[in-house]
Order: C-alpha cells, then sequence, then structure tokens
C-alpha cells in the first residue's frame, strides 16, 4: 500500500466554495458494493431502514480565525503589522491556547497582539509554524470576545478562494452543535435540515449524539509514501452512557449503525472494545483507520467527498475496498459532484 493508491484527478472547478441551499438540496451519491445511485440528500429516507441508528457529532465549531495588530516601537514611530491566528486547540495552563500563525516570523516570544472585543494575546512560545498564545480573558469573558472578534476557520481550500463571512457563521455549523470545542466542522452533518430530521423520525430511523472536536489536524497532508508511517493527528472526544446504551439496543434488535461523517465513525470505532459493542468512552483518539482495518461498529456511513491522498481516502476505502472506492469517485468527477467541505454527499453501503 502506497500513499500513490489513493490519488486521483480532481479538476479545481469541483471544489465547492458555498454550500447547496436548502442544505438537504446537495446531491447524494449512494453506493453498495455492486450498485451506484444518483439521488439528493433529502432521499435518504428511501435508502435508510426503519430501526437504523444515525451517530451524529454535536461538537460545535469555534470563531477560530483571528486578524490582529503586533505594534512596536522604533525611532521613526508605532510600526504595525498584521497577524492572523487561528486557534488550534486550548493548552492545560487557563487561557493559553496552541495555535497557528501568519506571519509568525514577524511575532516575537513576548509579543502582544491586539484583537478587537477587547481581546489581547501574548505569544509565550513557536516552534516549527506553531505557538502559544497566552490571552487576557477567560471563561464567559473570552467566548464572548472569541465570538465578536473571530471568523470561521475555513478549510485552506476553500479561505485560499475567498475569505470567510457572516453567512459562514450558519453555513459551516450543524444544526445540533452543542458543545463548542471544535475548528473544523462534521461537514457530512451540515446537509441535515430540521425538515429532513422529522421525515427520518417519522419513518423509525433513530439518531444518537456523541462528540469529537474536530482540529486543524484533519486537512494535514499525508508525507510519508508509506502511510503506515504517517502519524495521525489527535482528537478529543466522548461517547456518553446514554449514547452507548442506544447503539447497542439497536445493535441487538439488528438495526444498522450508520456515522454521519468520518468524525462519528472514528470515535464510534475508538469506543468499541470489542466486535458488535461499543462503552462509554472519554479521552484522545489518534485512530487510523486504513485499509485492512476490521469495522467493530460501523455498518455504513454518509460522508463528503475527500482529498486525494488523505488519511479519510484510506478510510473510506477500507470501508468500501480500494477499488469499489475508486469507482465510486471517478463517477463522483464524471458527474461533476461538488467536492470537500462546502459539496456534496454520498451513502457507502458496504453490505448492501
Amino acid at each position: 500500500m502506497k500513499l500513490s493508491d489513493f490519488d486521483f484527478d480532481l479538476p479545481e472547478a469541483l471544489i465547492a466554495t458555498r454550500p447547496a441551499q436548502p442544505r438537504s438540496a446537495a446531491r447524494l451519491l449512494v453506493a453498495s458494493a455492486d450498485r451506484t445511485t444518483d439521488a439528493h440528500v433529502s432521499d435518504l429516507t428511501d435508502f435508510l431502514r426503519p430501526g437504523d441508528r444515525l451517530v451524529l457529532n454535536d461538537t460545535k465549531v469555534l470563531p477560530a480565525r483571528l486578524t490582529g495588530k503586533r505594534i512596536r516601537q522604533s525611532a521613526q514611530g508605532p510600526v504595525e503589522a498584521r497577524i492572523e491566528v487561528t486557534l488550534l486547540e486550548p493548552q492545560a495552563q487557563a487561557g493559553e491556547w496552541r495555535a497557528l500563525v501568519k506571519p509568525l516570523r514577524k511575532l516575537d516570544v513576548g509579543e502582544i497582539v491586539i484583537f478587537d472585543a477587547g481581546l489581547q494575546g501574548e505569544l509565550v512560545a513557536k516552534d516549527e509554524g506553531e505557538a502559544i498564545f497566552r490571552f487576557n480573558l477567560l471563561g464567559d469573558d473570552f467566548d464572548a470576545a472569541l465570538d465578536a472578534a473571530g471568523m470561521m476557520p475555513l478549510p485552506p481550500y476553500i479561505a485560499a478562494k475567498r475569505a470567510a463571512d457572516a453567512q459562514d457563521r450558519e453555513d459551516y455549523q450543524t444544526i445540533w452543535a452543542r458543545r463548542p470545542g471544535a475548528v473544523a466542522a462534521p461537514t457530512a452533518s451540515l446537509h441535515f435540515d430540521a425538515d429532513l430530521l422529522a421525515r427520518l423520525d417519522a419513518m423509525g430511523v433513530t439518531r444518537s449524539h456523541v462528540t469529537l472536536h474536530v482540529g486543524a489536524g484533519t486537512f494535514l497532508p499525508v508525507k510519508t509514501d508509506n502511510p503506515d508511517d504517517h502519524k495521525m493527528h489527535s482528537e478529543w472526544g466522548e461517547v456518553s452512557a446514554t449514547a452507548s446504551a442506544e447503539i447497542n439496543a439497536t445493535i441487538a434488535a439488528g438495526g444498522r449503525i450508520i456515522p454521519v461523517g468520518t468524525t462519528a465513525l472514528r470515535l464510534i470505532e475508538s469506543a468499541a472494545p470489542e466486535p458488535g459493542r461499543i462503552a462509554p468512552w472519554r479521552g484522545d483518539t489518534d485512530i487510523f483507520i486504513r485499509p485492512g482495518y476490521a469495522f467493530k461498529i460501523t455498518d455504513a456511513l454518509m460522508t463528503n467527498f475527500h482529498l486525494p491522498r488523505s488519511t479519510l481516502m484510506m478510510l473510506v476505502s477500507a470501508l468500501m475496498g480500494h477499488e469499489r472506492i475508486r469507482q465510486i469517485y471517478a463517477h463522483a468527477v464524471a458527474q461533476e459532484y461538488r467536492f470537500f467541505s462546502y459539496g456534496d454527499a454520498s451513502l457507502l453501503l458496504p453490505k448492501g
């Protein structure tokens, strides 16, 4: 298995920069082992069964991208530099966050960056392109200032084409987002609206909520030719006792467990101590699912279309088989499905 095995040609025009409106109007490619069907997310009720259980990630995306200024005094007067900071994760020390900074070379340890809404951050450490900031506000005061000053941290392939705006505050958040902590959205869940959930309820499809705070590592490229040498990023997650009991009851009743998104899938597989059973779980997971992995809980997956040469391409290849996923992606490109975070969706049914 080589990294090149997970490559494919993707026309840049197929990279979505805005989502479909309404959410459930996005296209849906439904694929089993031997059949491919073109549909829409609003048709999901045609492909699910009463007794199926969707597993949904209820993380909430933080407006984690900040723009501020660094001011230095010189003989000629104050010299300002524009600094962009993207928060990645809080640190053990209260008020400190790991962050990406552009341009990091213009900022020295000990210097202050001034943001809007009274928020300031001191650079306390930097190394290999990342930094640690200590902010002047804590708790609810920090949350309020971040909400006022921050923008949604759009993925790099969207941010390269346009800046985040007020519409992204709604578009880049699921309708059930509850627990703040993510710096990237569980994007397959962005396709659901209240009408679709009501129709799924009416037909007897149940759902459970779990939490995985999606980190910026989800966008990191694989740089090793041998995927086995890749170091997977770690993310914090939780499967509650309620969610695990619901999932186990569905398994016992013969229903299918269908995570919505690779984040929910990685979490429930991390929380399964053995095939066919999940347990309450809380902690960091760096599970790396690639061909050869034996799924313990997952029967099917709803997910968007992923980047070439990525760990998520490896995950869907593990679920459907390498050759089958190549066929599915070739079909998606030929039929001009929209790719990545704001793109269309697929429903992958390895067992039919």
